[in-house]
């Protein structure tokens, strides 16, 4: 007679080492929260189309009238990610969102650190603060020790 292995469901092993600390998931809150604030006061200016946007567009060689569809997609999007059942779908639809505008800063010559990449260091934040406060998302994207 043979006797199998134990068998470890590692799904929920994972959950049970991924789940977030209290600190962890009032960073991932602090965190999302300020991101939040960003995106929010982002996509209104965007809506609103003041003048620092229409400048900033001309920089860009972008039209004015591209303003308010990107402020409502940006809004939409980021409705997904404050709502927690669809904060991952959020998250994911922000990312091609700021990979967009890693796009257009490149194009347009933008300077590298300060201007380009700030919208990676946004997209950071975003999944950094999702992670911290969402176990789903660490089962989703384990992050190992070496």
């Amino acid at each position: 007679m043979t006797t199998q292995p134990a068998h470890h469901d590692t799904l929920s092993d994972n959950a049970t080492r991924t789940a977030p600390s209290g600190t962890a998931r009032k960073v991932g809150y602090v965190l999302s929260g300020l991101f939040i604030l960003f995106m929010l006061f982002d996509g209104i200016i965007h809506i609103l189309n003041l003048q620092t946007v229409k400048d900033a567009s001309a920089e860009l060689g972008l039209p004015d009238s591209l303003a308010l569809t990107a402020g409502v997609v940006q809004l939409i999007c980021l409705a997904l990610y404050v709502i927690p059942r669809t904060s991952v779908l959020g998250a994911i639809l922000l990312t091609g969102y700021l990979g967009g505008a890693v796009l257009t800063n490149l194009r347009a010559e933008q300077p590298l650190v300060s201007t380009t990449l700030f919208a990676v260091y946004t997209g950071i934040v975003m999944w950094a603060g999702l992670y911290l406060r969402d176990e789903k998302v660490r089962e989703i994207i384990p992050l190992r020790r070496a």
